[in-house]
């Protein structure tokens, strides 16, 4: 599949998809009769237009107006250059077209010097963020716990009651803030037998099959898992912790995803557009990666967190908060999972830290999505993309980026 297609031959633009009124059955995109929204290349259109596709709760932007994002855009970008993980020379402008970008905005001081739209995404459209929707739920979760609202060392049956007998009733909050939770779950995309398959049935992501009778809501879900292995001995990625999390902050709130994230940050931090999240069968959001928001404001969010949680004239989170996430977890803790790309980093509260002498850490999605905040650089990446590949480390994805955005804040850091 990746040696098929480019980002030239998958633009959905110039390919036709969904254009027409109607549009042609074999330009349909998760419609009646349609080619696949969750296969490549259609996902290229798709991850754009979740709304059309999903149900979701909007997450409200509120009345006030957008708040400023000066622009600085510079003309040097392009042409940064670095090498891959892999050895390959490669230039920032040839590394946006290797991820199947759909969409870049670079922050430096709080200024835009670099924006880009490709294929279907424009700036006023939501683009799912897939993961990078726990590291909302972390911030949230901290300030909760900031708030006295949480204890991080309460097992998580505290909260929820309903969670007895499964693999999260003796586990604390902060295990599962961290994700070291002792859990059977596998988090292996390509594999058909994985627990994440049945989580995105449960989710909402997309039908079951005929003849499925698993669980159709995420809690009835999350009630299903069982332990393995001791909780807080290591590090393992794992979806099914970031909806536990996010279970009990709606319900030490009394108030739903969407709503929390729109009055404790998106309102707060003035964003241009509304947000949504993909909710399930009874109206849960799908914490673990069904958010969807316009590409300026995830450059807003990684603003307020490099500014340690004040942005737009305010503090829109405890800055303690902040630097507890950016400080990280046990980078020993984290080694355990095996990501080769990642060497050195670890897990805190929903993000991934690098504790390289930039101090980045970032909010991070399958396909290519990403949020990388580097505070001694003063910069902060927004990316939305369809990369063809769903893995979350030791990919391809990594071994590109990664080197890209050390190159670039080294470029930007040199004036």
């Amino acid at each position: 599949m990746t040696n098929k297609w480019n980002a030239q031959n998958s633009d959905p633009v110039a390919r036709g998809l969904m254009q027409g009124f109607p549009p042609p059955p074999e330009l349909r995109v998760g419609t009646e009769g349609d080619i696949s929204g969750s296969s490549f290349p259609q996902t290229r259109w798709a991850f754009s237009h979740q709304r059309e596709l999903k149900a979701t709760a909007n997450v409200r932007r509120g009345s006030a107006p957008a708040s400023a994002l000066p622009r600085k855009l510079r003309d040097d970008i392009d042409g940064v250059s670095f090498t891959t993980m892999e050895g390959e020379q490669m230039t920032w402008a040839q590394s946006v077209d290797a991820m199947f970008t759909d969409g870049i905005v670079i922050l430096h001081r709080g200024s835009v010097v670099y924006e880009t739209y490709r294929g279907a995404l424009t700036p006023e459209l939501p683009h799912i963020a897939f993961s990078m929707t726990k590291s909302f739920v972390g911030l949230l979760a901290g300030v909760l716990a900031h708030e006295g609202a949480i204890d991080p060392a309460a097992p998580v049956a505290h909260y929820i009651p309903e969670l007895e007998g499964s693999a999260f009733a003796d586990a604390t909050v902060r295990q599962v803030m961290d994700m070291t939770v002792g859990v059977k779950y596998s988090e292996v995309y390509t594999d058909p037998a994985a627990e994440v398959r049945t989580y995105g049935i449960a989710a909402g992501y997309g039908k079951p099959p005929e003849g499925y009778d698993g669980p159709r809501s995420i809690v009835d879900f999350l009630r299903t898992l069982k332990k393995q292995g001791e909780h807080g001995a290591a590090f393992a990625y794992k979806t099914c912790n970031t909806e536990v999390l996010a279970w009990i902050a709606q319900r030490v709130t009394g108030t739903p995803m969407a709503q929390l994230i729109s009055e404790r940050i998106w309102q707060r931090i003035g964003a241009e557009e509304d947000a949504n999240i993909i909710v399930d069968p009874v109206g849960m959001a799908a914490c673990g990666g069904g958010m969807s928001l316009a590409l300026r404001d995830l450059a807003r969010f990684g603003e307020m967190m490099r500014n340690s949680g004040r942005f737009n004239g305010q503090e829109i989170v405890p800055g303690a908060v902040v630097d507890d996430i950016a400080r990280g977890a046990k980078p020993e803790d984290f080694a355990k999972a095996g990501y080769t790309t990642m060497q050195g980093w670890s897990y805190r509260g929903q993000w991934w830290v690098s504790h390289n002498n930039l101090g980045a850490y970032t909010a991070r999605g399958i396909h290519g999505q990403a949020c990388w905040i580097a505070p001694t650089a003063e910069l902060v990446i927004a990316r939305f993309a369809s990369h063809p590949v769903a893995a979350n480390g030791n990919s391809v994805l990594d071994k590109v980026s990664l080197p890209a955005y050390a190159a670039m804040a080294a470029h930007l850091m040199r004036g």
